[in-house]
């Protein structure tokens, strides 16, 4: 019997996870991909908000600027890249600048600091490939850029040191009330809990379903995104935004804090939860209307193209909380942007409702920190010498567009919740994600895979399931 179980390994999910895992409580992560960090999480703008775009008074706003002001210290704490680079929000017509007012007054009344309103002058100062058309911007110094997979996978690996566990390839089937709880079926077999966190991302609405009178509906929207090759890094120096529409922030512009470029997303809402296919139609409207608020873009320089899906709630906030006709059962729903910046707040949010319900103490010797992967990059000569000395590996490069080394993979593979796929080493380390897609490294990192996990290489795959890259034989070896 479990204190608490946890339906997803999503960012929400493992804030959540690691926030409960500093009390005395026995806690599980069902994930039903083969990998923390599979679905929403790892398809984002990668973006840190402010808090000017949700309407007063929400949770979204509230947990919004309340994650903004945790994620220094988090990425201080658990090693993973953050930086404030600020943004602006563009106003190409002098008779939309009400609508960059309403904005800046919401965002003052949500709490968040320094906001400014600049106009042309000022804003092609500072950044000078913004469109000659700008009349004005909304400028959030605090808004920020972070690794979406590097943030989950702290939150998962600092849980897990605490004691959390976590069950992968365990997709959840159903959910029942019992006399001490809930009784959770899985594809491996049946769970107990006294309480339940539904942290399932564009699923969370079947789960809470089950379970609830009251009925969620869960959209699926896609976003289909562009990520230019480091080369294109410098175009803008801040994250630039559109005017927010009915569907969202639009199409904004933004460095990553690898130095990659990316532009996105688009906003549809579709039918499929696993829907994350992207068309030429779509890739062309990210284009045009990236190039409508910033200039020159280097598209030839555009490396590979994605789409992730939002888990859209019809009541257009997030749904945090027990059900109220099912106690016990707490819902994390409906988390879309920003439901990255907020993960934090989120974890803290819920908590507290399951400290208050099973009277959960603190332990003596929580570990509040976390070391994440060495960046032999980071280090100055010497060190990188007496580093090779004791661990040669680090000076073997296997994915060269992104100089990561064998060592840095070894490392990815044998952490708390380690590398099983060649997403899963990408994930960690980079190794992929450059320039020629994955096309040099692939096979050395298979071998790798293959050798540290003892297993045959027709055994690894991409990522889990049905995606093994080895389907056959075509010539025998003597």
């Amino acid at each position: 019997m479990y204190d608490v179980i946890i339906i997803g390994a999503g960012v929400t999910g493992t804030a959540c996870a690691r926030e409960l895992s500093r009390y005395e409580a026995k806690i599980c992560v069902l994930e039903k991909e083969e990998d923390v960090c599979c679905g929403t999480s790892k398809a984002n703008s990668a973006i840190v908000h402010a808090g000017y775009d949700a309407a007063e008074g929400s949770l979204k706003a509230k947990l919004n600027v309340r994650g903004n002001l945790m994620m220094e210290e988090l990425s201080e704490k658990l090693d993973f890249p953050f930086k404030r680079n600020g943004s602006l929000v563009i106003c190409l017509h002098k008779e939309d600048f009400s609508k960059l007012e309403t904005l800046y007054e919401r965002g003052r009344k949500n709490g968040v600091k320094g906001l400014q309103i600049l106009y042309r002058e000022q804003v092609k100062e500072m950044e000078p490939n913004i469109t000659d058309e700008v009349y004005a911007a909304l400028y959030a110094p605090s808004a920020g850029i972070v690794c979406p997979f590097a943030m989950n996978l702290a939150f998962a690996e600092n849980a897990v040191v605490n004691g959390a566990e976590f069950r992968f390839d365990t997709e959840v089937q159903n959910i029942r009330k019992t006399s001490q709880g809930w009784e959770i079926e899985t594809s491996k077999g049946v769970f107990l809990t006294k309480t339940v966190i539904n942290a399932a991302g564009v699923y969370a609405d079947r789960f809470h379903n089950m379970v609830g009178e009251k009925k969620l509906c869960i959209t699926p929207r896609r976003g289909s995104y562009c990520l230019l090759d480091k080369s294109a890094g410098t175009h803008v120096n801040r994250t630039v935004f559109s005017l927010p529409g009915k569907y969202g922030k639009g199409i904004l512009v933004t460095p990553t804090v690898h130095g990659n470029l990316l532009l996105g997303p688009t906003a549809e809402d579709i039918e499929n939860k696993e829907g994350t296919n992207t068309s030429a139609q779509e890739l062309e409207q990210v284009i045009q209307k990236a190039g409508m608020n910033v200039k020159n873009l280097p598209l030839r320089q555009v490396i590979t193209s994605f789409a992730g899906l939002r888990a859209h709630e019809e009541g257009d906030d997030f749904v945090i909380g027990e059900s109220e006709d099912a106690p016990g059962f707490v819902d994390c729903a409906g988390i879309e942007s920003p439901g990255l910046t907020a993960a934090p707040a989120v974890g803290e949010m819920v908590s507290g409702i399951l400290k208050k319900r099973l009277n959960l103490k603190e332990k003596d010797a929580f570990i509040s920190e976390r070391k994440g992967i060495l960046n032999p990059a980071a280090l100055d000569k010497e060190e990188y010498r007496e580093l090779l000395k004791k661990q040669p590996a680090y000076g073997n490069i296997i994915c060269r567009c992104e100089m990561v080394s064998e060592g840095e993979i070894l490392d990815a593979i044998h952490r708390p919740l380690g590398a099983r796929s060649l997403d899963g080493v990408k994930r960690r380390t980079r190794a992929g994600m450059g320039r020629c897609q994955s096309g040099f490294c692939s096979p050395k990192t298979m071998e790798i895979l293959a050798r540290e996990l003892g297993k045959d290489m027709a055994e690894i795959t991409k990522c889990g399931k049905n995606s093994q890259i080895i389907l056959g034989i075509n010539k025998d070896t003597f």
